[in-house]
């Protein structure tokens, strides 16, 4: 399996995806309501990316982005998905019925970004107390205790 053949697949599919080969993997970037539609496309035959290694999000201040990692046990190979997501109502598909694996890291955004993950089955705080306020991973968080500020 190559690049080109995961591009190819992916264009068919969404047309407006756009691609980055410059780090070590393919990186595709889609839109937040494609994602879930893509990730069941790209679990099964013929690229088999049947291992979700990583999901985290990241803070732009104006905007938020969710960060797929998936692999191809079979195949060998890893692709990273991104999708922009509404910082003011951060929302996008679980994929947690797709990737098992995505169910504690899906929580883990939750608690630390405050994404909500739609139609996940348990979404609820996983590190923090449930009277806890504010999300602390992201940039606007004021933190009374220790005053950093980034």
């Amino acid at each position: 399996m190559t690049n080109e053949e995961v591009k190819e697949f992916v264009l068919g599919i969404h047309p407006s995806a756009v691609f980055d080969e410059t780090g070590e993997w393919l990186n595709i970037q889609i839109d937040a309501a494609e994602w879930k539609r893509l990730a069941k496309l790209l679990r099964n035959a013929p690229f088999n990316f049947d291992y979700l290694f990583c999901l985290t999000c990241i803070d732009w201040k104006t905007f938020m982005t969710m960060v797929y990692h998936l692999s191809s046990t079979t195949h060998r190979h890893t692709i990273v998905i991104k999708a922009k997501v509404d910082r003011a109502d951060a929302r996008i598909e679980s994929v947690v019925d797709v990737w098992k694996t995505a169910e504690f890291h899906e929580r883990e955004v939750y608690d630390l970004f405050g994404v909500h993950f739609t139609n996940h089955p348990d979404l609820r705080r996983l590190i923090l107390t449930d009277d806890f306020e504010g999300y602390p991973l992201r940039k606007d968080y004021d933190d009374p205790v220790n005053m950093i500020k980034l």
